[in-house]
């Protein structure tokens, strides 16, 4: 299950949690703290940038949106204790990627093993929907955090913002280190044309859609676990099964 988190981890989560970089969200996110939802009135709520969670050894990265007002805003962990969650944790703890199917708390007990989860913004963005400046800001974290879990293999991004986010990793990456695809096998116009509109293009979000990309990983999109997506049959449990069940096959590979 979840090992020891390396220091470098414990370094980049502090400075996750201590961010203010974004003032609109910071705003949002303490004024949904303060004022909580009359369910959970009686809750403590997180209020803070909430940082990624799960195996440090991971082969599997999950790359969300953001956190939800009700949900990881409250309870300060990744897809805990709302909707999606619990969507999601079942199907997870059903393909080996969680000694559990359910996520309350923090301090509930869930490991994951194998398996990462972060986003693309650490704030609850209003309605759902963060700025380009705020995902710009948070791409630092990612960045850091992406290098750091050196041995994910295969990228699950949920939703197209998610997925987005990934790509924009890696176009940002070719240009801070315009050589490491070179010694991965790609061409120099593969190193240079990395994120154009036409490259961009060839990498479409769809469900289910699996891409190897210059970085040598592969990129599975899937919609995301949202109650909009759930509840509207968009995205149904055994669809979300098989998406885990093949990143799990390809993290074999």
């Amino acid at each position: 299950m979840t090992t020891h988190t390396p220091h470098w981890l414990t370094v980049l989560n502090r400075e996750v949690i201590a961010c203010t970089r974004c003032p609109r969200l910071v705003v949002y996110r303490e004024q949904i703290a303060r004022e909580k939802r009359r369910a959970y009135r009686e809750c403590e709520y997180w209020g803070k940038p909430v940082p990624g969670f799960g195996d440090p050894e991971a082969r599997v990265l999950v790359m969300g949106l953001a956190p939800g007002a009700h949900g990881s805003n409250r309870t300060g962990r990744p897809f805990t204790g709302d909707a999606s969650g619990k969507f999601m944790f079942p199907v997870l703890h059903e393909t080996g990627f969680a000694n559990q199917p359910n996520a309350t708390d923090r301090n509930d007990g869930l490991r994951l093993k194998d398996l990462y989860i972060t986003a693309a913004v650490r704030c609850a963005p209003p309605a759902n929907k963060p700025t380009p400046q705020e995902l710009a800001n948070c791409a630092p974290f990612l960045d850091r955090e992406i290098e750091g879990l050196r041995k994910v293999k295969v990228v699950v991004a949920l939703g197209k913002i998610g997925f987005d986010a990934y790509l924009n990793y890696l176009k940002r990456r070719a240009v801070a280190h315009p050589f490491d695809k070179l010694r991965a096998g790609s061409s120099a116009k593969d190193a240079e044309g990395w994120g154009s509109p036409f490259r961009r293009q060839a990498h479409p979000f769809k469900h289910g859609a699996s891409y190897r990309l210059p970085d040598g990983k592969v990129l599975l999109a899937s919609y995301h676990p949202s109650n909009q997506n759930t509840q509207t049959g968009k995205l149904t449990r055994k669809m979300f099964v098989e998406i885990f069940k093949q990143a799990a096959r390809l993290a074999d590979e």
